[in-house]
This record gives structure tokens, sequence and C-alpha cells, in this order.
């Protein structure tokens, strides 16, 4: 037994010790690698042929556990599908300046993951329990739909460039659809139809089994890999076979003939070439020709030039085009819809790329997510992260450099490879072989997807298991396995919508925003810590500062503005709303979070400021102390009492809701559940007390904090005080006029308050009556008007009636309260009462 518990102690230190393994263990571990959840493993496990439950700890290390699977994560579709476009179209500068912003971003994403992180005990959850654990459910909530969203729609991009890889250099006579030279819809329709189908596919694998996604796994690994090193090595290996031909400074598809010359010689007769069919009808006596095809002479170039050939600095600037403009290898370029040429088919600009490339950084949480199979995650998901971004960085900075110091600008800008015969552009690099990045890239692209589709229905489970989100409550349901079936279903709905879009381009931004929303509030959630600094913010990465993580999250929204300012204000508009649903839902869950610890100090600091000097006649507004009375059951006798006391809420002022018992505490929960029914908003407080009096007068002198005090007292009239047997009612009653008049606070009696409107009684019609008589300012005329403001007293119309006796002057009474209200800015009727001066002392 003993011997146990040291084994797990010494656990703690396993994987240093561990350090340098044998070629044999590192052999065994990237056999048994697998870039899936925490959650998914345990479901693999549960699905295994002899249904035994196999209880093993953590075994991964930093690499194997977070270096790689960041790494995978990290390249991929965009890197072989878009670089080189963006690369062509931004130039090397610019190209190397999107890079170092959204690598930038990451890496500061990555400092604040790795400080909540490594604060105590890391759930298996991923980004959403790190953001909803430090920030609250609210936050959490929404961002995690965020991430949801968009691990959604990173397997809609994954199967569309699947797809993009397959019909235009795989299979191109696979294509249902022409596309026509006009018009990209029959692409995007052959995009529709194959990817749907592979979507039903890679559905159906995860629904079976996620074992069958992890044996993949080492081989979509080694597919990113051996494509990465393929680029490398043609770099140093160039290849010479593809060529490229213009027309004058026009590019052509070369997949249309296969020559780049206009006639050729056959047993000495000039001869028509396939490339002057193109152009020219007729023979070549009487031929008629296209005007820019007679008076310009072909040119054919290499597609891949070398380090040395000094294209570099032809590909140093930008090159954007509009839509539907002739590929070029100067800046200006002539519109065309000729099928002959190589096309841009959009409109390029700079915060275009930004949205389109800024996917190729995602991935960074793939360490935090499987950190339940880590040896020693807090040391692990650090390091692993971060230097997975950097290697990652240096590839992508390397990556532009390289290729736009190698790869003719033409080719760099020909998205689509028509001027190589329909190669893969970064493919035209690749040694010893294009189709190695081909179907590299392909198999890479087919592995993330599954890996999207494995891994968003779990984040959806997560959420719906919080149970912040009642409507989600059914995605929380499972398989006997824990298999996350409906969240799968949703999921393979959703990254529908996206295939639907039908273009990697268009899904790409829309991706950007939910993760780039997401890294926002991974780096507000380390500053506000950083900055409560609270006494359980005690993270073990030390290498982060609030300053780094405001950084951070400055460049993820100006990036979101950037890529797209309409897609970021439709993900904050959606933010909002789900954060405002959790909050108005009531998000009972109590996470220790920073928000929580935010409105403390907020509190606080505001309460200090108050303290300072008393307020300002334009800056008071009645704070009530609610007395209550319980029954027997400790219930609260008039209920109606908080109805009113909530329809007074329109002057935003504090209510302090109070009860006194004697001698028990079980009733604060009785009165917080009717302030909830009443929709009263304020504070509970029970007193325990020997007797009602001294209770109530405790109550009135002591309630609030600083400048957080109550200056108005509402409270019951006595019922039926004549006819009980017990004078104790009426004495208490009065005796708390006299503490409150002493306390020289204002006093509200309500009298028959259970004949009061309640909150879902609405008075259409009526008057709001305030008798006038003792002029003590305007508190009467001031509690009217903020009862007008709710929906119960709004129809209702207010009178004023101030009583003058028969020797006073009452039309110039009656001008002069109108002439008053008239500067409290008041709308209401005024009525002046003739009494004798007999009546007149009675009703004062």
């Amino acid at each position: 037994h003993d011997d146990s518990i040291y084994g797990k102690n010494m656990a703690l230190y396993e994987d240093e010790m561990d350090s340098t393994p044998m070629v044999s263990s590192l052999l065994n571990k990237l056999a048994n690698y697998t870039n899936i959840t925490q959650g998914a493993l345990e479901h693999e496990e549960a699905e295994s042929e002899d249904g035994i439950q196999r209880v093993t700890g953590p075994q991964m290390g930093t690499f194997i556990g977070v270096f790689l699977p960041c790494m995978q994560n990290i390249l991929g579709v965009i890197l072989f599908l878009r670089l080189t476009w963006i690369v062509g179209t931004a130039g090397i500068m610019e190209a190397l300046a999107i890079v170092f912003m959204c690598c930038s971003c990451t890496m500061l994403t990555a400092i604040s993951m790795s400080a909540i992180a490594t604060n105590g005990v890391v759930p298996a959850g991923g980004s959403y329990y790190m953001i909803s654990r430090a920030l609250g459910p609210e936050f959490g909530g929404a961002v995690g739909l965020c991430v949801y969203l968009g691990t959604t729609f990173a397997g809609s991009m994954y199967i569309l460039g699947t797809m993009e890889i397959f019909l235009t250099y795989i299979m191109p006579n696979a294509a249902v659809f022409e596309a026509k030279s006009r018009e990209p819809t029959g692409m995007q329709n052959n995009m529709r139809i194959y990817g749907t189908f592979c979507l039903v596919i890679m559905t159906l694998v995860v629904f079976v089994g996620v074992k069958y996604v992890n044996k993949m796994a080492l081989v979509f690994l080694s597919c990113v890999m051996l494509s990465i090193m393929a680029i490398y090595a043609g770099v140093i290996q160039s290849a010479i076979k593809h060529r490229v031909c213009l027309l004058g400074n026009r590019t052509l598809q070369n997949s249309r003939f296969d020559k780049c010359e206009k006639t050729e010689l056959i047993n000495n007769v000039t001869t028509p070439t396939q490339l002057w069919k193109l152009f020219c009808t007729g023979g070549i006596e009487n031929a008629t020709c296209d005007e820019y095809f007679t008076h310009n002479n072909l040119t054919e170039i290499q597609a891949v030039r070398g380090l040395l050939s000094g294209v570099i600095s032809d590909n140093m600037w930008g090159h954007y085009g509009q839509y539907r403009d002739i590929v070029s290898p100067e800046r200006a370029s002539d519109k065309s819809d000729e099928s002959h040429y190589v096309l841009h088919d959009v409109t390029t600009f700079f915060t275009l790329l930004v949205g389109i490339y800024f996917p190729s950084v995602t991935g960074i949480m793939a360490g935090s997510n499987r950190s339940g199979d880590l040896r020693d995650p807090q040391r692990s998901i650090p390091t692993g992260t971060i230097m997975a971004i950097a290697t990652t960085s240096i590839i992508y900075l390397s990556c532009v450099v390289l290729f736009g110091a190698c790869i003719e600008g033409v080719v760099l800008r020909d998205k689509y490879g028509k001027s190589v015969n329909g190669t893969l552009a970064v493919a035209t690099l690749a040694w010893p072989s294009s189709w190695v990045i081909v179907i590299g890239s392909f198999f890479s692209c087919c592995g993330a997807g599954l890996q999207s589709l494995t891994g968003a229905p779990r984040i959806l489970q997560a959420i719906a298991r919080d149970g912040i989100m009642p409507f989600l409550q059914v995605f929380g349901h499972s398989k006997s396995n824990g298999e996350p079936t409906w969240a799968l279903l949703l999921t393979a709905a959703i990254c529908e919508i996206g295939i639907l879009i039908g273009s990697l381009d268009h899904v790409a931004p829309i991706l950007s925003m939910f993760f780039l929303m997401c890294y926002l509030f991974v780096n507000l959630a380390c500053a506000v810590q950083t900055l409560l600094r609270t006494p359980n913010w005690r993270p073990r990465f030390k290498f982060y500062h609030w300053s780094l993580s405001f950084l951070g999250m400055s460049l993820s929204l100006s990036l979101m503005f950037v890529s797209s300012w309409y897609y970021a204000f439709v993900v904050i508009l959606f933010s909002g709303c789900i954060y405002k649903y959790i909050e108005y839902r009531g998000a009972e869950k109590e996470w220790g979070d920073g928000i929580r610890g935010l409105s403390l100090n907020a509190a606080q600091y505001a309460l200090i400021k108050l303290e300072e000097a008393p307020p300002h006649t334009k800056n008071w507004r009645p704070q009530l102390l609610v007395l209550l009375k319980l029954d027997s059951d400790l219930g609260v006798k008039h209920p109606c009492l908080l109805s009113f006391t909530s329809q007074l809420k329109a002057g935003k002022g504090l209510t302090i809701v109070c009860s006194v018992l004697e001698g028990t505490y079980m009733a604060r929960e009785n009165i917080k559940a009717a302030m909830a029914k009443e929709k009263t908003k304020g504070f509970c407080h029970v007193v325990v007390s020997s007797n009602q009096r001294d209770g109530f007068s405790h109550l009135i002198q002591s309630a609030g904090l600083g400048g957080m005090k109550h200056n108005s007292v509402l409270m019951a009239w006595p019922a039926n005080w004549k006819q009980a047997e017990s004078s104790l009612s009426w004495k208490n009653f009065i005796e708390t006029i006299r503490e409150t008049t002493a306390a020289h606070q204002a006093l509200l009696v309500a009298k028959n308050i259970d004949k009061f409107p309640t909150n879902q009684d609405r008075l259409d019609e009526g008057t709001i009556d305030v008798w006038w008589i003792v002029h003590d300012g305007g508190l009467l005329m001031l509690l009217p008007f903020l009862l007008r403001q709710h929906k119960v007293w709004r129809r209702c119309k207010m009178r004023i009636f101030t009583v003058a006796q028969m020797d006073d002057n009452s039309i110039q009474m009656k001008k002069d309260l109108q002439m008053f209200l008239y500067h409290l800015r008041l709308d209401a009727k005024v009525e002046v009462v003739e009494m004798v001066r007999y009546n007149f002392y009675l009703h004062c």
C-alpha cells in the first residue's frame, strides 16, 4: 500500500526522469500517437472489442502530447492552397506583415493561455473550460459557442480544401458541372456536391467510432511533415519541368495547348498549333485572329526560377487585381472574358488576404484540449504550445520568403495552377515530385476535417452539460459509451452550411472571426486575473504580463475588423446576445471567476469614492430600506410591498429588503425567493433580535455601507391595529417613525398595501393623486414620477392637490405650483382645495 502512494508521488517527476527516452520508447509513442481529445480517447476505450475499461494514467510528454498535435493543427490547408497566392498578390513584404501579425496574435494568446493553464489543476476541456472558469458562465458560454462554431466551420474549410485538391489537381474529370468562363458557379456546385458526400462519410466514420480516426492520426501527421520537407528540398533542388507561356504580358492556360508557339514546321510545311487555333479562325493564308494575339509575341518562362534568379525583386511588392483581370507580370492588367487566359477570380485587397490567412495559425489549443493525457500539463502546455507556435511561425515566414524568391510571380498569383497545366502552385517547387505535396495535402486536409468533426461535438457537449444554456441540454446526451450523437448531428448540419457556401475563400473569414473572438477573451481573462491580483492567481508560468495580454486582446480585436468589419459586428452581436441570454436565464454557476472579482474591486473602489464627499442634490435618488414583516411560516406577510418597491426602481437607487426575526435565521432564503418572484433587485438582510422594535432600530441605523446607505424607509401601515388585543404593533410602528425621523430619513408608509397592483397588473386608466399639504420639497412629486416610469402605472395621469385657507389667493397659489412643476420638469394637473381653518388643521 505504501509503495503505491510513493509511486503516485514520484509520478510528478516522471517526465523529468524520462527526459532522454530510448529509441524504442520514442517509436512506441509515435506509433500510438493520436490527435484527438481526452474525451474521445475515453470513448475509444469504451468501444474496445473486449469491452473492458482500462484505467491508465497520463502517459504523454511535451513532444508527443502538445508539440506534435499543435504542429498538425496549425500547418494545413492554407499553407498548401493559399499561401503562394497570398505571397504573389500581396508581395513578400506585405505577406510577411500578414504572417507576423497573425503569428504575434497567437503567440501572445499562447502566453496568456499558459498563465491560465498553469494556475491550478488544468481541466480536460480546452479553451472553453479555461475561459468559463476564469471569466464566468456568461463569457464562458458566449466564447464556448464561438469556439464550437469556429471548430465546426474549420471542418467545412478542411472539407472544401480536400475537394478543391481532388477536383482541381487529382481528378479534374470527376467534375459534374462544367465551370463556365464567366462565372465560377460550376466549380462551386461541384464543391457542394462532393463536399456534402465527403461530410456524410466523415460523419459516419466519427459516428461509428473515433478509434478509426485515432488509428489514422500518425498517417495524417506524416503527410504534413513530408509535404513541408518536400518544399524545402525543392528550394535546394529546383524543378525545371514546369514552364509558363505568356502572350505579351498575359498569362495563358497551358492545359489548352501543347506548345507555346503560334506555328510549327512539319515536313517543311508551316502548320498552325493548338494555341493558334484558340485565337484564330480559318487557314493561315486567310486567318482572322484576335488583335492582341496578332500584335504580341509568345514567351515561355520557367515557373520555378530558383533562389539566385533575382525574381525576389519582382515579387517584393503587391500585385493586387480586380475581378476578371488577367494575371500578368505587371501591376496593370487588362480585363477579359476569354477562357484562354488565367484570370483573377476575386477582387484582391490586403484585408481580404488577412481574413483568408488567419485560419492557418489557429489550432494552438490542441495541447490544452488534451491536458488530461499529459504527465505534467503545467509544464508541457506552455512549453509545447509556445515551441509549436515558434516553429510554425518560422516555417510560415521562411515559406513566404522562399516562395517569393524561387517562384515566378504569375505562377504565385495563379490560384489554381492553370498556367502550369493544373499543378498546385506550391507543388511546382516540390522535390522529388509535385505529387508528394498534392497527395500529402489531400490526406492532411482529410485528417484535419475528421479531427474537427471529432472535437466540435465534444465542445458542444461540455457546454450543454454545464447547464448554462437550457436550450442546449438535449446536446448533452450521448450514447452509452459517451459519444455525443446529437451534438455530432448538429455539428454536421452546421458544417453543411459552410460547405454550401462552396468556397474556401468565403468560409475562412468566418472561421477567423470565431477564433479571434476566442483569443480575445483568453487574453482578457489573463489580464483581468493579473490586474485583480487575487490570492488564488498563482500561475507556475511566470513569463506573462498584463500588458502582453492587453496587446494580444487589442491585436485580436483589430484583426477581426481588419479581416471583415461586418463579420466582426455579427460575431460580437452574437456573443453579446448569448451573454445576455445566460445572464437573463440566471447563470447560477459559481466558478470563482475573475469577472466577479472585478465587480468586487469596482464596488470597493466606488464605495471609497462615494465616501469622500456627500452626494450632490442632482445625484439624489430614493435609496430604500424596506422593512418586511413575516408570518408564522417565515413567509413574506405583504408581498405587494415588494411589487411597489420594484415599481419605484426607475430611480435606480439602492434597495435593501430587511426583516427582523426573534431567535431564528431561516427567513433569508424565503425573502430572496419573494424578491425574485416580484422582480425586485436589491439586497436581502435578516437580523436576529430579541424583539422587533430593537431589530428595526438596528437596521435603520446600520444598514448599507459607506455611500451606499439608504435615505428612505418603506414600510406597511399596521393592519387592524385598533382591533388588536396587544398594542405592540402600533407602538413598534410609532417607534420606527421616531427612529426614521431622528436619522433624518424620508419615511414612506403604504396603507392597504395588499390592494396595490402587482407587477403583472396593468392600469389602463386612473390617476395618481398627491396631496401636497406638508411642503417638504420635491420628494412627494418625485414618487409618482418614478411610478409612472413602470409599465404598471405608465398610463395613469398625475394630479397635485394643495390646500388653501379661505383668506389665501388660490389663483396665485395654483400659478406658483404650476411654475414649480415646470421647473421640476413634471407633467401634472394642479388643483387647489380651499378649506376652513378647522378642517385645514385636521388634515395637517
